[in-house]
């Protein structure tokens, strides 16, 4: 169904008497259907009331825009009208007098009895007849309300708006009217957007409830579907076998977000030089094609253009080394398997949670399954093959290796296998080892295949001792693979150096996927202080079409290596939710019930907007739709569990929170 209403990627900026700015919504996107009864509900000061008056066309966007059956929205119009919380009606005009001023204004070109029997129409829709004549003064709040619903309804609006119009009454009342509203609407087949605070008037009038998280940089936190019937019956609503189960969600978000606001706790940096606090940082990266970045911002001077001005690249051996530098404080940031900043902050593995956060997406794609010749030579060129082999060789349990549980490389793998029946844990052996030792282990014939990134996959099909069954574009196409990680406390106590080391490694992104300097990366990236990879292996793929094998034919892949095309760069918080659930699909932690908390912690899109803000490029945040992989299964974001539980291959699922409090006491 098409959209009828489409919220495209708005922005509201506004400007403060000292010269700064106030983001008040971020990227906000939503497609609403004709018909349909939308409700937003937040805290105070989240901006409900901000973004009904853009799509009202009150306000003008910052960025984006509305678009209405396919016109953009630009000012105010008789096809949108605003029922506001108090009344807005001309005191000195009578009811029928104040919806014939709305209806005498629209609809001019009508005759005038047909604008009377309009009139009369709505005075009746709303129960007003008896209080036709009076005026505003005369009338209690509820009737005042139901004079504004009627004054909007009777110029046949498409779209009504409504800013929490029973607000002000009391229970009685706002019953009263919140059961006339629904009659209305399924009569008319109006559709509605209405800002509230009440959780159960949400769940009584929605459609889908719209939830938006704290300014500022306010964004849709999650979309919540409410499955009750139309036409609906309070009480049935009420009773309804999952109408407590929605309100506690909502009021968990809620009460997420009210947490949330306590601990954003402001901290006084201290400048060394350059307007940055730290200017001497220990970068850490594992030796792969996708370091890239790192390496161009050294050796290119993106690090000392933005204020940093002493860098050591620290060449490490292993994820685990990664992960343990960041910890010990030994390294100030490092790249890090896109997973492991979740990871950390979640406790995977027994480890003490440590708060750990990433403001950039270094590279997309990139890695690829490799199998040993030994399958080659026993007929495995597919998954469906590989399964066969498993079925026909019941004594042998086949090994694959993976680089770190919380690396893309690992989950990607284990959701591949499972697509085609294979648990992951039960019918094959997965194994941990460092990037660098994969091909040696797989000549060694310790492991019969592997997962990893460039440039071992393309050593092993050149040395003639695998081939690639399957790259990113198999199993999903464009995900995140590496990103920047710091612990949260050195972000905290060092934000300008952090957001300085942002930009520098964001516009080293934007130099790494200029093709036009690919052949110079390639040479960077052979060092031996580097990745030091002969240059024929580290071409497939980043310079030239890559290779499956020796006897197949090369493909033209030029995003197999993606480091800034097509909004690489913004951790979003959609692809940091999928990390979690399969997190939890193989028991590496459990779900987080908080997960909308967990995100905003974690996946700073907040940093990583401001960066990009400061050096002029795009700071939109991808859409938060569908996440579609390439064997047909489908990821929605609005319902992470229910995710979980359609899965057939998984362990047992766990669902706790995680004790945010906690974790901010430990590093403050």
């Amino acid at each position: 169904m098409s959209s009828f209403v489409e919220v495209d990627h708005v922005d509201q900026v506004f400007p403060l008497p000292n010269g700064l700015k106030y983001i008040a919504l971020k990227n906000i996107t939503l497609d609403i259907t004709k018909g349909e009864f939308i409700t937003l509900l937040g805290h105070s000061g989240c901006g409900k009331s901000t973004l009904l008056n853009i799509i009202a066309g009150l306000n003008t966007p910052t960025q984006g825009g509305v678009v209405l059956e396919g016109r953009q929205v630009t000012k105010p119009g008789p096809d949108r009208m605003v029922v506001f919380q108090n009344y807005s009606l001309l005191p000195w005009l009578t009811v029928r007098e104040n919806i014939a001023l709305a209806v005498n204004r629209v609809m001019k070109d009508l005759p005038a009895e047909e604008r009377k029997d309009i009139i009369e129409r709505h005075i009746d829709l709303v129960k007003l007849r008896p209080a036709a004549n009076k005026k505003p003064g005369q009338l209690s709040g509820g009737m005042k309300q139901r004079v504004a619903i009627a004054r909007a309804l009777s110029i046949r609006p498409k779209l009504l708006l409504l800013d929490e119009p029973f607000g002000a009454l009391d229970a009685l009342t706002r019953s009263s009217l919140q059961d006339q509203l629904m009659q209305i609407a399924d009569e008319y087949q109006l559709t509605c957007i209405m800002v509230t605070h009440d959780v159960d008037e949400a769940l009584l009038l929605s459609d889908r409830i719209v939830m938006l998280t704290n300014g500022p940089e306010s964004y849709v936190g999650q979309i919540l579907e409410v499955p009750f019937v139309r036409p609906r019956d309070r009480l049935k609503v009420v009773n309804h076998s999952n109408y407590y189960a929605l309100r506690s969600e909502i009021v968990y978000f809620l009460n997420q977000q009210k947490k949330a606001k306590q601990r954003k706790v402001g901290q006084t940096a201290v400048i060394a030089r350059n307007g940055l606090e730290k200017v001497n940082l220990e970068l850490g990266f594992v030796p792969l094609t996708d370091c890239a970045p790192l390496i161009i911002a050294k050796e290119k001077g993106f690090f000392q253009k933005h204020g940093l001005e002493d860098v050591t690249l620290s060449r490490e051996p292993s994820w685990k080394a990664i992960s343990e530098g960041v910890a010990s404080k030994r390294l100030d940031a490092a790249q890090m398997t896109a997973g492991m900043p979740l990871a950390m902050t979640l406790g995977m593995g027994g480890k003490a949670p440590l708060p750990t956060v990433t403001g950039l997406v270094l590279s997309r794609n990139g890695n690829a399954i490799t199998f040993s010749k030994q399958l080659y030579d026993a007929g495995v060129r597919t998954l469906a093959d590989f399964k066969h082999a498993i079925a026909q060789t019941p004594d042998k349990i086949h090994t694959l290796a993976v680089v770190h549980p919380s690396s893309m490389h690992n989950l990607l793998l284990r959701h591949w296998l499972a697509s085609g029946g294979i648990d992951p844990d039960t019918d094959v052996s997965l194994t941990v080892i460092p990037p660098a030792q994969m091909v040696a282990t797989l000549k060694a014939g310790s492991i019969d295949g592997f997962c990893a990134g460039e440039p071992w996959n393309s050593h092993a099909v050149q040395e003639g001792l695998g081939f690639v069954v399957a790259t990113d574009f198999n199993i999903w196409p464009g995900h995140l693979e590496k990103v920047l990680g710091v612990r949260e406390d050195w972000a905290n106590q060092y934000p300008n150096t952090h957001l300085a080391l942002v930009k520098a490694l964001l516009e080293a992104c934007e130099y790494c996927d200029d093709r036009r300097n690919r052949e110079e990366l390639a040479t960077l990236l052979s060092r031996p202080e580097y990745v030091g990879a002969k240059l024929e292996y580290l071409r497939p793929g980043l310079v030239d079409p890559y290779r499956r094998s020796l006897d197949s034919e090369p493909e033209n892949l030029p995003r197999f290596n993606q480091f800034y095309v097509d909004q690489t760069n913004c951790p979003y918080r959609t692809e940091g939710l999928w990390i979690m659930t399969q997190f939890a699909r193989w028991g590496l932690t459990p779900f987080p019930k908080n997960w909308v908390d967990v995100l905003d912690r974690v996946r700073r899109v907040d940093v990583f907007g401001e960066a990009a803000r400061e050096l002029g490029l795009l700071d939109i945040e991808p859409n938060r739709g569908l996440v579609h992989f390439a064997d047909g299964s489908v990821f929605n974001p609005d319902d992470p569990v229910g995710y979980l539980n359609g899965l057939a291959i998984k362990r047992e699922l766990r669902i706790e929170e995680v004790a945010i409090d906690a974790l901010v006491a430990a590093t403050v």
